[in-house]
């Protein structure tokens, strides 16, 4: 079930496929209606092929909106290192 909590995955190749009917003049209700793709999801497919060449998110985005995907990255490995070093203390202040 497709939602905000388990979006759906598609292959990369199918993407481009979408976008080549699109460009190749597919009405856009058409290709939403056949393949139950909605308006935002194609036109993010479209508009990405266009500036990158890439469908992927991480391609499409401006070095601006990249920092705090990575901060959150970065603090997301910081938390696992401290979680890890907590439940290690005890073990080195036995010995």
């Amino acid at each position: 079930m497709a939602g905000p909590k388990h979006p759906r995955h598609y292959e990369e190749s199918f993407k481009r496929q979408i976008v080549q009917l699109y460009e190749n003049g597919k009405p856009a209700r058409e290709i939403k209606d056949e393949y139950d793709i909605s308006h935002s999801t194609l036109h993010r497919w479209v508009q990405g092929i266009r500036n990158s060449g890439s469908t992927k998110a991480a391609d499409n985005r401006t070095p601006e909106q990249n920092e705090p995907v990575e901060l959150r990255k970065r603090n997301r490995q910081l938390e696992m290192e401290v979680d890890v070093s907590e439940q290690a203390a005890p073990v080195f202040a036995r010995k």
